[in-house]
C-alpha cells in the first residue's frame, strides 16, 4: 500500500514547478556547447568550479622562470624573424632587466608580426618550457604593457571545443550576479564543522586572492574547497535518504518467509554444495522479500562466486509463491549464459523459463509475449528487449538487474514499472528489485553511493578453485606465448585469446582479432581455432560458444564480448593482447573466465611498451593480487569514483568535488543530513534544490 511520507522527510522537489534560470546567451551554438558541459541553469554555472588558476597579478622576471609554469612576463622585443627550418614559424626574442626569453609561434598572423616590432614593450602570458636554446614560450598571448594587472588569480574552467575561457567567465560572472548565494546551512552547523559561509567560499573559488597558496587550491585542501565538498556530500546523502524514505513508503507484495517446495527441490538437485556465503545471502534476500515495501538490494561478489545460483534460488522462492521473475542483462551473450544455466536448473522442476532479446525473430517474440501476459512464462531472461512497450506481465514481483551500471536510470525504472500492480484497495504494489554485480566495490564507496540499497556480499569462492596465476609478458616474447598455447591444448585444455579491436586501426596500432585469428591458424595448424566478436550474428555466436564449451574449438580468439558470463571450466589459459589498453576492472573480469575448473589456470597479460604510469599501475595490480575487492580499491584510486562506477553513462549521482577518502567530512555530512531531515526539513529541501535542482529523482531507480 501507499504510505504517507514520514514526518522527518521533506517533500521531494517538483522539477516542473521550478523556474529554470537559463543562461543569457544570444547564440544557440553557445547554448549547445554549454549543455555538453551540463550547464543549463544559473546554479550549474555557480558550481562550475575552475580546474586550475593562472597568476596574472604579478609579472615574473625572466631569470625566475621555471619550465611548466604559466606566467606573465614583460620586456622589450629585441627583434623577430620568420624561420623555415624545421618548419615555418615566427620566432622573437624578449628581454627584461634580468635576462632574455625566446618566443615561438607555429601559426601566426600579420597582427602578431606588427606587434613584435623591435623596441616594442610587451606583456606576454604563456607556459614556459625548455627549448633547444634555453627557456621559451610557444604561442604566448600578447598583452598590452599598459593593461592593469589582475587583482585576483585568473580561473581556468573546464570547457569544450568552441567555448572560450573568456565566454565562460562572462557567463559565470553574470550567473553569480543573479543567484541568491544565501546560506543553506545554519550557523550552528557551520561553526560545528569550521565551514566557511557558502557565498564566501564560492566567490573565493571563482576569483581567489592573489596571495593564496595555489597548491592548496589545486589539491582541494583550502577551506573554500572544504565547504563546497561538504555541501556536495550533504546533498548526496539527503537525496539518498529521501529516495530510501520514498521507497519505504511504497507498497509491495510480501512473500512468506517459509522456504517453498520449489526452492528446496532446486537445492536438492544441484550437483554442488552451496557455500556458506551463498546461503547467507539467499536468507538475507528472502527476509527482504517478506516486507510490504519493495526490496532494493545489491548482491556483489567476485567473478566465480556464484551470483547466478543465488539469483535462481531467490527466483524459485518468488515463483513458488505464484509470481513472475524477470532478469535483465546488458548483453545478449550474458543474458544467454544466464538463461542456459537457470533453465538447466529450473526447467526439470517444471518452471517455464523464457529468453527474450532484440535479435530474435519476430515469430519467436510473438510466441513468448502471450506467455508473459497470461503468466505461463514464470521466469524471463533477456536484454533491454524486456522493456519494449509490447512486453506485458501478469504478475511480475521480482526484477533482477545484472550489472546495473550498464543501464540508464530510465531503463532500470522501466522494467520495474512492468510489474506495477494495484491491490483490491487501490494501492500500488511495486516489484522487488535485486541487483547483481560482478564488480566488487570498496565498502566505503558502496556505503556512499548505494546508501539506498541494502548490501549483500558473497565473500567466498566455491571449494576446489585454485587462484589464477598471472604473468606479464612483453610483445617481443609472443612466440613463447604461442608455445604455451600448444602445451595447454596438448594436455586437453582450452584457451582464450582476447583482442581489443575487430578491424585494423592505424591510430592505435593494435593487433586485431581477425589478424590474430589468421596468424594463430598459421602458427597452430593442429589446433581448431574460432573467432568471436560483436558483429557476428547471434546464431553463429551460439554455434561458436557451443563448439567451445564441448571442446570442438580449442582456441577461441575473441573481443571483450566474453568479458562476463562465459563459463567453460575446461578453459585454463587466458591471453589478453595489448593488456595495457584495458581497464583494471575489465582485465579482472576477463581473467575470471578461466580458473572455473579444478585445473591450475593462467592469465597472460601481453603488453607493448612503453607503458604509461596508469598502465603500469593496472598491470602491477593484476600481477600482485587476484582479490577482486583489493583490485577494486586500486581501480578506484586510479580512475576516481565516476568512471569506476560507470555513472557518467548510467545517470547515477556523481561527486565532482568531494573525496571519498575524506571519511571525517563524509561522516559529518551524513550526521548533518539526518539532523536536517529530523529537525529542519525545509532547509534540507532548500539545500537539495540548490545542488540537484530536481535531479535527486535519479536516486529512486
Amino acid at each position: 500500500m501507499v504510505k504517507k511520507n514520514s514526518r522527518n522527510i521533506a517533500p521531494k522537489t517538483n522539477p516542473a514547478a521550478k523556474k529554470a534560470a537559463r543562461t543569457r546567451t544570444s547564440s544557440p551554438q553557445i547554448e549547445a556547447r554549454l549543455a555538453k558541459l551540463g550547464l543549463h541553469q544559473d546554479m550549474d554555472f555557480v558550481v562550475h568550479i575552475p580546474l586550475r588558476y593562472e597568476d596574472e597579478t604579478r609579472i615574473t622576471p625572466i631569470r625566475d622562470l621555471q619550465p611548466g609554469r604559466s606566467v606573465l612576463v614583460q620586456g622589450t622585443v629585441l627583434g623577430h624573424s620568420v624561420q623555415y627550418r624545421p618548419r615555418r614559424q615566427l620566432v622573437a626574442k624578449l628581454q627584461d632587466d634580468s635576462g632574455s626569453l625566446t618566443l615561438r609561434w607555429l601559426h601566426f598572423y600579420p597582427s602578431q608580426l606588427n606587434a613584435l616590432k623591435k623596441g616594442a614593450t610587451l606583456r606576454l602570458k604563456g607556459e614556459v618550457r625548455q627549448g633547444f636554446y634555453g627557456l621559451e614560450m610557444v604561442h604566448p598571448n600578447i598583452r598590452s604593457a599598459n593593461r592593469p594587472l589582475a587583482d585576483t588569480l585568473t580561473p581556468v574552467y573546464p570547457t569544450t571545443s568552441g567555448l572560450s575561457q573568456a565566454q565562460l567567465n562572462t557567463i559565470i560572472l553574470d550567473a553569480l550576479k543573479r543567484v541568491d548565494l544565501g546560506d543553506t546551512l545554519p550557523e550552528t552547523i557551520q561553526k560545528k564543522y569550521s565551514l566557511w559561509p557558502f557565498e564566501r567560499a564560492i566567490r573565493f573559488l571563482h576569483h581567489p586572492d592573489k596571495d593564496v597558496s595555489i597548491e592548496a587550491l589545486l589539491d582541494k585542501t583550502h577551506p573554500a574547497w572544504r565547504r563546497v565538498q561538504f555541501d556536495e556530500l550533504l546533498a548526496q546523502q539527503l537525496a539518498l535518504a529521501q529516495a530510501r524514505a520514498r521507497r519505504l513508503a511504497l507498497g509491495a507484495i510480501a512473500m512468506p518467509l517459509t522456504v517453498g517446495a520449489l526452492q528446496t527441490q532446486l537445492v536438492a538437485q544441484l550437483p554442488f554444495e552451496l557455500t556458506a556465503a551463498q546461503q547467507r545471502v539467499v536468507e538475507e534476500i528472502i527476509v527482504d522479500l517478506n516486507q510490504t515495501h519493495p526490496m532494493h538490494r545489491l548482491v556483489q561478489g567476485d567473478v566465480g562466486s556464484g551470483k547466478t545460483i543465488v539469483a535462481a534460488l531467490v527466483a524459485a522462492h518468488v515463483i513458488g509463491n505464484g509470481y513472475q521473475v524477470a532478469l535483465m542483462a546488458p548483453t545478449e551473450i550474458l543474458a544467454e549464459q544466464h538463461y542456459e544455466k537457470i533453465d538447466h536448473w529450473l526447467a526439470p522442476l517444471g518452471v517455464n523459463v523464457q529468453f527474450l532479446v532484440g535479435s530474435q525473430k519476430a515469430a519467436q517474440r510473438r510466441e513468448i509475449m502471450p506467455q508473459l501476459a497470461d503468466g505461463r512464462a514464470q521466469f524471463v531472461i533477456g536484454t533491454q528487449a524486456l522493456i519494449q512497450d509490447q512486453v506485458k506481465f501478469k504478475n511480475l514481483a521480482l526484477v533482477l538487474l545484472d550489472e546495473q551500471h550498464r543501464f540508464g536510470v530510465e531503463q532500470r525504472l522501466a522494467l520495474s514499472k512492468k510489474g506495477l500492480q494495484t491491490d483490491p484497495q487501490g494501492h500500488e504494489l511495486w516489484p522487488h528489485q535485486l541487483t547483481l554485480s560482478a564488480t566488487p566495490i570498496p565498502r566505503s564507496l558502496a556505503m556512499t553511493y548505494y546508501a539506498d540499497l541494502d548490501l549483500s556480499v558473497i565473500d567466498e569462492l566455491p571449494p576446489g578453485r585454485q587462484p589464477v596465476q598471472t604473468k606479464l609478458v612483453a610483445e617481443q616474447r609472443r612466440a613463447q606465448v604461442v608455445a604455451g598455447i600448444h602445451r595447454e591444448v596438448a594436455q586437453g585444455r582450452q584457451v582464450y585469446w582476447v583482442c581489443p579491436l575487430i578491424e585494423e586501426s592505424e591510430a592505435l596500432q593494435l593487433k586485431t582479432a581477425e589478424e590474430t585469428y589468421e596468424r594463430l591458424q598459421e602458427q597452430l595448424p593442429e589446433c581448431t581455432i574460432g573467432l568471436l566478436h560483436g558483429r557476428i550474428e547471434r546464431e553463429e555466436k551460439q554455434r561458436l560458444m557451443d563448439a567451445f564449451r564441448t571442446g570442438h574449438i580449442q582456441v577461441l580468439v575473441a573481443t571483450t564480448v566474453i568479458e562476463v558470463g562465459v563459463d567453460v571450466p575446461n578453459a585454463s589459459l587466458m591471453v589478453i593482447e595489448h593488456a595495457e589498453r584495458f581497464g583494471l576492472a575489465q582485465l579482472h573480469q576477463l581473467r575470471g573466465r578461466v580458473g572455473r575448473g579444478s585445473a591450475q589456470s593462467f592469465c597472460i597479460l601481453l603488453y607493448q611498451g612503453p607503458l604509461s604510469e596508469t598502465a603500469r599501475e593496472r598491470l602491477r595490480a593484476m600481477y600482485e593480487t587476484t582479490d577482486g575487492f583489493e583490485i577494486a580499491r586500486r581501480d578506484l584510486d586510479i580512475r576516481g569514483p565516476g568512471e569506476f562506477l560507470g555513472m557518467k553513462q548510467s545517470g547515477q549521482l556523481l561527486l565532482r568535488f568531494a573525496e571519498l577518502n575524506d571519511q571525517a567530512l563524509l561522516n559529518a555530512a551524513k550526521e548533518t543530513a539526518q539532523w536536517l531531515l529530523n529537525e529542519a526539513p525545509e532547509i534540507a529541501e532548500k539545500h537539495l534544490d540548490r545542488w540537484l535542482s530536481g535531479r535527486e529523482e535519479l536516486m529512486q531507480s
